[in-house]
């Protein structure tokens, strides 16, 4: 299993977990979700209190990801799997990313 915290902007959001049988699972912190100011991280994942399941990345953090050269270039430099979309998120998503949220290794 592998998990990552989930921040929006700067703020812990969520936890995503990578199970050992490839299934990903997002959930919502308690304190992101009991502020009704604080919005969902993608309006595909709303504030829930119940746990979203997939078998694939959810495709909010898919699209996270770099692409084509980009991909490459840094799956061969941080020696990661191509298809290893996990370890690529971490690894790219954890300071700028375009969008408000960042993901962090625990």
């Amino acid at each position: 299993m592998r998990q990552a915290e989930i921040y929006y902007k700067g703020e812990k959001a969520g936890m995503l977990t990578q199970l050992d049988n490839g299934h990903f699972e997002y959930t919502y912190d308690n304190l992101w979700l009991a502020d009704n100011s604080k919005p969902p991280i993608s309006l595909t994942l709303p504030k829930s209190k119940n746990k979203y399941e997939s078998d694939y990345l959810f495709p909010f953090f898919y699209n996270m990801l770099p692409e084509g050269t980009n991909k490459q270039v840094v799956c061969k430099h941080m020696r990661i799997d191509t298809n290893d979309y996990f370890s690529l998120l971490l690894t790219t998503a954890r300071y700028d990313t375009i969008g408000a949220v960042t993901v962090r290794k625990i």
